[in-house]
């Protein structure tokens, strides 16, 4: 038996049956330690070892002397368009305010995905900055299987926008059917005739609708040594799921629900996961004027290719809309910043974003940012009658 599993047995199953081991008596210690001692060395200089290395303790640091751009605060007045209910106190809350009033975010959009008592509670929670937080809900999937479902749904979703909910998200599909916290309506698309009387609604009522299909293509590629995304995609991996629709059939579902519903308007999150294809999202935004698609939580995904993803923001800039996803640190803004802001090179923010790739910057001039930032959020919003006086 090799020392680490003795070690283990015996010091659970012996302490266990009131056993006291041998190495917890001092004179033993004495005697063994010099020996222990080099043990442990030749165990850690092994554990050190290149060939040793795991994938997810790679922590890789630049040694290139380039220029290193801090970004305290954003260079134009932010409308951050998603973002979720991460504080769940006042005092918390509060804290979050006096960040965004640091780093130079004016507006931020919860994305509660709750309906009921549920979105209630977060409205509650969060009406002590009415100027400073805008509370979107979500759908109740509760009887999807049943007939009536559709007017049940537009009954809740009449209740949440009467309490205060001015958008809808963020909608969730996978690849198995749409779900949220309550219930999983798992073979219930968004493209699904039961879902056509709901989307209709929310064009009527002025509610923008952000939602998230499929999740970034290395999830669903093989975790083997070609997979260039494999320390993140490993945790939130998609390709042993049966029965799910592939990446590539979710944006078949995200076109047609858009094309579907002209007048209402929709946000395809984390560029509707087509980061690593922005030429397709590209053309999906060109046939179909009703769809913006928000930035969030894909900065990894799109810096290392910066060249290629600036042009993209030139190009869409009218349609690309700031968001975070990441919680209300300061440090996490100011990554964003940087990225979007700097032509800076090779950084790494791996316990940030979990990938191991160096990151860029894309330098985007101020007409762009402007737009990213906060012109295109506010068209959004402003279409609903919600921006308050700070962004006005």
């Amino acid at each position: 038996m090799k020392r680490r599993s003795f070690l283990k047995t015996v010091g659970v199953a012996g302490i266990g049956a009131g056993i006291t081991p041998a190495w917890s008596v001092p004179l033993a210690a004495s005697l063994q330690g010099p020996q222990s001692d080099a043990s442990d060395a030749t165990k850690a200089a092994e554990a050190a070892s290149p060939e040793k290395i795991l994938l997810k303790d790679y922590r890789p640091k630049s040694l290139y002397k380039i220029p290193v751009t801090e970004v305290p605060k954003a260079k134009f007045p932010i409308v951050d368009m998603h973002s979720h209910a991460y504080a769940k106190t006042a005092e918390e809350i509060a804290e979050w305010v006096r960040n965004i009033d640091e780093v130079g975010v004016a507006k931020t959009v919860i994305l509660s995905g709750a309906s009921g008592k549920e979105f209630d509670d977060v409205y509650r929670k969060y009406s002590a900055y009415p100027d400073r937080f805008e509370l979107w809900c979500g759908f109740d999937y509760t009887g999807f299987d049943q007939p009536g479902f559709s007017e049940r749904a537009i009954a809740a979703l009449e209740k949440c926008h009467q309490a205060g909910a001015r958008g809808v998200g963020e909608l969730h599909d996978k690849g198995k059917g749409l779900t949220s916290d309550k219930v999983n309506a798992f073979g219930m698309h968004p493209d699904d005739a039961r879902m056509d009387p709901v989307f209709e609604r929310c064009g009527q009522l002025g509610m923008p609708v952000n939602i998230h299909v499929a999740d970034p293509i290395w999830m669903y590629a093989a975790m083997d040594n070609t997979n260039d995304g494999l320390m993140n995609a490993f945790e939130w991996r998609l390709d042993n799921q049966p029965g799910i629709i592939g990446h590539s059939g979710m944006i078949d579902i995200l076109e047609r629900t858009v094309k579907k519903h002209s007048n209402t308007t929709f946000i395809a999150c984390h560029f509707a996961n087509l980061d690593y294809d922005l030429t397709r999202l590209g053309q999906i935004l060109e046939r179909h004027p009703n769809l913006y698609a928000d930035i969030a939580a894909r900065y990894a995904e799109t810096a290392p290719i910066p060249r290629f993803t600036s042009a993209f923001y030139v190009k869409y800039a009218d349609r690309l809309l700031y968001g975070t996803d990441m919680g209300f640190d300061k440090d996490m803004y100011r990554v964003t910043f940087r990225i979007l802001e700097t032509l800076d090179e090779h950084f790494y923010e791996i316990d940030m974003f979990s990938y191991h790739w160096s990151l860029n910057g894309f330098g985007l001039p101020d007409e762009i940012l402007q737009k990213i930032y906060r012109t295109n959020a506010v068209k959004i919003l402003n279409s609903h009658g919600t921006l308050g006086a700070r962004n006005s």
